[in-house]
């Protein structure tokens, strides 16, 4: 049986994936990328926002269609979607085989077999606040110089917009020693950097060991031979310590950058959202932690078009980030999830209108990056190199030494510095005569910038 499994969503959704890849690896299944080859196809959706959800549905019925066409045999579906909408995909969405709830990934194999043997149990969903454990089977791709860790599932914060607690359930965090066993395995297949992550990082060990105890995890992470960055992401602005800034100012291998999603700047809305902060502690916040680590990369995440948002609220928002200059950003437009509190509040914002203020968010944004990356030239960069770039590659677009480069026979590589996260961050691009391997590290000088990426030389290694 050869099994192609498509990701969806979320960075968790990702390690719940490579730990299903795992168990079916050990279990003797052949991986496959391509689904045309595959017996079975494995859909881990999302469920977050509205185009989440569509997304996911959409690439179950393609998979439908080539189980129509006969090139699969079965279909699973994982995941969100299939935690939230058990029910509506076995009605409506008749070509899925088995249905996996969010704490039921470790049910991959019985699942399969269940289309193996043409019969048997079609939904494995247990309660959402359970772990499911499988740690140890993980397996990363070839290659893969970054991976991300989960420390804990699930939230108990539970925002009036967000899903998250009714398909993930409350706040559990990973038991330290399972953590670091998983991360020393990661380091053995290749793993440099180890980005952290849950619905809020900050929280970590106060469920079982009664204190927050994130610092802890870190030394002991950055303990591991292999390691040499790790990353953290989703730090709750309220939950963020002394001891937590201390750790990442002084903890050599911890990158100075914190994803801190604030979602909004008015207080009116922040207290509507169900936020534990409002702006003038956002604002010392900020302060305190530029004050202590001065290089830090702060990324935030905001939503523009909440049920009540006034002009007045958006202004509000705008002009703090226009003051606050936060170093990388991303805007999403409020999208009204059923059975939240959110979605029965009076006031809702037209989507036109949602969008529009988003667009015009990323717009300033675009502005304040440019300025920060143009400050950035003649300064030096230590950098990850990622791999090279093809001679077509649109980065070249942006940068005319890139297509020089090519033309003079040079390799042109992409990497990311200290400030940049994979996928959701820019790339540093620099051009070399030598062949570097993925994950070496580079000491590099800026030379030329665009809106979220570098162009840099190297420096005499």
């Amino acid at each position: 049986m050869k099994i192609y499994l498509e990701s969806l969503g979320c960075d968790k959704n990702l390690v719940d994936s490579e730990i299903m890849m795992g168990l079916m690896d050990r279990n003797g299944y052949e991986l496959t990328n391509d689904v045309d080859e595959a017996d079975v196809a494995v859909v881990n959706t999302c469920c977050f926002i509205g185009d989440a959800k569509e997304e996911s549905i959409g690439r179950i019925i393609a998979m439908g269609e080539k189980k129509k066409e006969g090139s699969l045999k079965g279909i699973i579906a994982a995941g969100c979607l299939a935690q939230r909408y058990a029910d509506e995909i076995k009605k409506e969405l008749p070509e899925v085989d088995a249905i996996i709830g969010t704490t039921s990934y470790d049910s991959i194999i019985p699942a399969i077999k269940t289309i193996e043997q043409g019969s048997g149990e079609d939904r494995f969903i247990n309660s959402i606040d359970r772990l499911a454990g499988g740690e140890d089977a993980r397996v990363v791709p070839a290659g893969e110089i970054s991976s991300y860790i989960k420390i804990a599932e699930g939230c108990s914060k539970r925002c009036t917009y967000c899903v998250i607690p009714y398909v993930r359930g409350n706040y559990r965090s990973i038991k330290k020693e399972v953590i670091v066993e998983e991360a020393k395995r990661l380091a053995g297949q290749g793993t440099k950097e180890l980005i952290l992550v849950a619905q809020e990082t900050t929280l970590y060990g106060t469920d079982i060991y009664g204190k927050k105890a994130l610092p802890e995890l870190i030394h002991e992470l950055a303990a591991i031979e292999g390691i040499e960055w790790i990353r953290i992401l989703y730090c709750y602005p309220e939950e963020i310590t002394d001891e937590i800034i201390e750790c990442i100012k002084n903890e050599k291998k911890v990158c100075h950058y914190i994803d801190m999603p604030i979602q909004h700047a008015s207080d009116s809305i922040l207290k509507r959202m169900g936020r534990r902060t409002d702006q003038k502690e956002l604002r010392e916040r900020i302060a305190q932690i530029r004050k202590e680590i001065p290089d830090i990369a702060l990324r935030t995440t905001l939503m523009t078009g909440f049920p009540g948002e006034t002009e007045e609220d958006y202004e509000d928002l705008y002009n703090f980030v226009n003051e606050i200059e936060f170093d990388r950003l991303g805007v999403f437009a409020y999208s009204r999830e059923e059975g939240t509190p959110a979605a029965v509040m009076e006031g809702q914002v037209p989507e036109d209108v949602a969008c529009a203020r988003r667009d015009e968010i990323m717009e300033l944004q675009q502005a304040v990056s440019i300025e920060k990356n143009e400050k950035r030239i003649g300064k030096t960069l230590k950098v990850m190199v990622e791999g090279s770039i093809p001679d077509d590659d649109t980065a070249g677009d942006s940068f005319p030494e890139i297509k020089r480069a090519n033309k003079e026979g040079r390799i042109v590589y992409a990497a990311r510095s200290y400030m940049d996260a994979p996928e959701i961050d820019g790339l540093v691009f620099f051009d070399s005569d030598r062949e570097l391997m993925s994950g070496t590290f580079v000491d590099v000088k800026v030379t030329s910038a665009s809106e979220y990426d570098l162009y840099a030389e190297t420096i005499d290694f």
